[in-house]
């Protein structure tokens, strides 16, 4: 249950808010060196912010500039990188409400994948304890225990899961 949140927060994180933030790039993987290495942005530079709007990439090696500069750009990702001598400066556009919502919907969409993981694990310690109790391994009353050790379990990381999903819709409302 905790990969599963833990995979949720990274998910959440590529979605854009109003701020910058280098988890929206640093994920990114760049072909370099004329396409022999495929790496992501965050093992090929230093990823930076430089106020809410600007985030700047220096690369390790200067002469892969162009190769993150192209990888960035063909990415889809609403913005373009533009080389600025040996760093690269990526300004974010503001948010329209429109593009807000669209962002809103997809953090809900991702929250409730999370969600639906942390069930399934819930569903298979489930079925162990079925099949320890068939198994005449436990007693009634350690199966009764160990279920609700799992559902209170479960129904904190839903809890946490949650309040990960209200503070992305906060992030994303805000102007």
């Amino acid at each position: 249950m905790q990969k599963a949140l833990a995979s949720l927060q990274q998910d959440l994180s590529t979605i854009r808010t109003g701020r910058a933030s280098p988890a929206l790039v640093e994920n990114l993987v760049i072909p370099a060196y004329n396409n022999t290495q495929f790496l992501k942005l965050q093992e090929m530079a230093t990823i930076t912010t430089d106020g809410p709007r600007m985030i700047i990439i220096s690369p390790f090696d200067p002469s892969v500039i162009r190769d993150i500069e192209h990888g960035i750009n063909s990415a889809n990702l609403g913005y373009t990188a533009s080389p600025d001598s040996s760093i690269l400066r990526i300004n974010l556009p503001s948010l329209t409400e429109e593009r807000r919502n669209e962002y809103i919907k997809m953090a809900h969409t991702k929250i409730e994948g999370g969600k639906v993981m942390v069930r399934q694990v819930r569903h298979e310690a489930m079925n162990d304890v079925k099949l320890k109790f068939e198994a005449k391994g436990m007693s009634e009353d350690e199966k009764k225990m160990l279920e609700k050790k799992i559902q209170d379990l479960t129904d904190e990381i839903i809890a946490e899961i949650e309040m990960l999903g209200e503070k992305k819709e906060e992030e994303l409302r805000q102007i």
